[in-house]
């Protein structure tokens, strides 16, 4: 008896297998490549080398235009060189 309830376990455990595997495959591809097509999404958001506008528009070339404008992101990123904060002179100093 033991011998049947062992073997009735492993035939039902192959059927799920086999029923379930394209189940899982079928949600699992559409799913990496969601994460794929949103990782440079996600990557430019969270980057320091834009901000405001050019960001959002960065953003909307991967939308449109995917891969091709984030290596372009990579390659020329900011458009504008950024300035630091003007210098203060002190006039009032005598050395």
């Amino acid at each position: 008896m033991k011998f049947l309830t062992a073997l009735l376990v492993l035939v039902l455990c192959v059927l799920a297998f086999v029923v379930f595997l394209p189940i899982a495959l079928a949600l699992a591809i559409p799913l990496g490549w969601l994460i794929v097509w949103l990782l440079p999404i996600v990557i430019i958001l969270f980057s320091d080398r834009t901000s405001g506008g050019e960001k959002l528009a960065w953003i909307l070339l991967i939308v449109f235009f995917s891969w091709f404008a984030w290596i372009f992101y990579f390659l020329l990123a900011p458009l504008r060189p950024r300035f630091s904060s003007p210098r203060r002179y002190d006039y009032y100093r005598y050395d």
